[in-house]
């Protein structure tokens, strides 16, 4: 399942867009420390297509893709080193695919977020943990691999890399934004600073429009492209029906939540798109990566369907559409059987045949 970390300062909004993004109700309040436990949510991911394609199949059973959101505390300087137990807190995101990094984009006497409003010094005090955090990571690896490397010589290009790492980090510098060789050495250590980052400004509801400001803060993490959300208008739209939320969100002239954008955002920087299995048992959509073939998806499905792959039945959801039914789409002779080299598309519409 498809994981996101959500890091920032203590109370800049991180718990009120976590309650609205997944409809949870966790404490809220205006001091540091108030999340001790991570919060953990699973969220459906919104999909038209399986609503209509149910109608057409006639089967009540969807089953959307799913993403989970974990909140951890907010970090303060020095959490590295444990100051208000922040490392242990950075653990608890080490396994997900990419980190929301929150920003405080407002200004509220009410918040103790910091003594001042400064989101670049913000983002800055945040990527320090996160370099911390890992050149501790980095540091206990290096003994044993310098250990190791002296009676194994061939292990020099796993030991460069750490060294290089290393150097990297000590500069205050991201891994994810420098050109480290031979980075896949690192992967089972799962670093903070490799995974992808969304930055994400929390606005007041009224500075939702407002371009200069937004083009501010784009400056601060250029060549970035952040989001510009309004933790408290997703509070108030999470109580709300289709109707009422879409014409909330018109009042602000915002086209999509929160939520819609964040997810249509994770799974770009995450290279991300879904195929669609349907029938009359049931509606799915399956998240796979781009540019992925025909067996590796149908392995997402059963690890034995990508063993005894034969081939896959497919065809596009817009022609199913504008056919109206899988037999009418099956005479226009717009069904294809594709072999093991096939790359997955968007809008694939896929039954698997293989041998058990």
């Amino acid at each position: 399942m498809l994981a996101i970390g959500i890091v920032g300062l203590p109370n800049i909004g991180k718990s009120t867009l976590f309650n609205a993004l997944t409809k949870s109700n966790i404490l809220v309040a205006n001091y540091p420390f108030a999340t001790i436990e991570p919060n953990i949510g699973i969220v459906n991911v919104p999909d038209q297509r399986l609503i209509e394609l149910s109608k057409i199949f006639q089967t009540e059973k969807i089953t959307p893709a799913t993403i989970k959101f974990i909140d951890i505390a907010g970090l303060v300087e020095g959490a590295n080193k444990g100051e208000g137990l922040g490392n242990q807190f950075l653990a608890n995101i080490r396994s997900c695919n990419a980190i929301v990094h929150v920003v405080k984009a407002f200004n509220n006497q009410n918040v103790e977020s910091s003594n001042s409003f400064s989101p670049k010094r913000d983002i800055e005090i945040i990527n320090t943990e996160l370099v911390l955090a890992d050149l501790s990571v980095i540091d206990k690896r290096l003994l044993k691999i310098e250990k190791e490397f002296k009676a194994n010589p061939k292990l020099k290009v796993i030991l460069d890399t750490f060294k290089e790492a290393k150097g990297i980090l000590e500069n205050n510098i991201l891994l994810k934004d420098s050109k480290i060789s031979n980075p896949e050495y690192l992967n089972e250590l799962q670093l903070l600073t490799l995974k992808p980052v969304i930055y994400l400004f929390n606005l007041s509801e009224n500075d939702l429009n407002n371009q200069n400001l937004k083009n501010d803060l784009s400056t601060i993490i250029s060549p970035n492209k952040p989001l510009f959300i309004s933790a408290k208008l997703e509070e108030e739209l999470k109580d709300l029906d289709d109707k009422d939320s879409q014409e909330l969100l018109l009042s602000y002239n915002q086209q999509e939540s929160g939520l819609i954008q964040l997810i249509h955002k994770s799974y770009d920087i995450l290279g991300l798109q879904s195929f669609l299995t349907a029938g009359k048992q049931e509606i799915r959509a399956w998240t796979i990566q781009k540019g992925i073939t025909a067996p590796k998806a149908a392995g997402i499905i059963h690890k034995d369907f990508e063993r005894g792959f034969i081939a896959a039945e497919i065809y596009n959801y817009q022609d199913l559409i504008e056919c109206g039914s899988y037999q009418q789409v099956k005479s226009a002779g717009k069904i294809r059987t594709e072999g093991k080299n096939y790359i997955m598309q968007e809008n694939d519409v896929v039954e698997f045949r293989f041998n058990v």
